[in-house]
């Protein structure tokens, strides 16, 4: 299996980190890279017990990042509605659910193929 990138692994834990800041639920990485035709390398999957929740998180994220990495996503989308955003780093994809629309869309399930390592939060 290939070794990730410290560019990439810098920005997972700045991901992550941001997600921690407002106490994201149920954190998820799968790693895409051994799977053929994925349009990234990883997503980070973390879920949001409401709009406001999923709202906060996906602020923080991005805060994080361009305050640490000075990165801005390349895409930006389900803000208006906040029941699932996506923010695209190119290779890292965030996905903020709430958790009715993570367990109806299952996507750690639509891409079983992938390595997924689960982070334990300390809330």
């Amino acid at each position: 299996m290939a070794k990730p990138k410290s560019g990439e692994d810098e920005l997972i834990s700045t991901i992550i980190s941001g997600v921690e800041n407002m106490k994201g639920l149920d954190v998820s990485i799968l790693d895409l890279r051994d799977i053929e035709n994925t349009v990234c390398s990883y997503f980070v999957i973390c879920s949001g017990s409401s709009n406001t929740h999923v709202n906060a998180i996906v602020n923080s994220i991005q805060k994080t990042v361009s305050k640490e990495l000075k990165e801005k996503p390349f895409h930006t989308e389900g803000g208006d509605n906040s029941e699932w955003v996506l923010i695209d780093y190119i290779n890292i994809v965030v996905h903020v659910f709430q958790n009715h629309i993570r367990e109806y869309y299952n996507i750690e399930q639509l891409w079983g193929d992938a390595k997924t390592t689960k982070i334990a939060s300390n809330y």
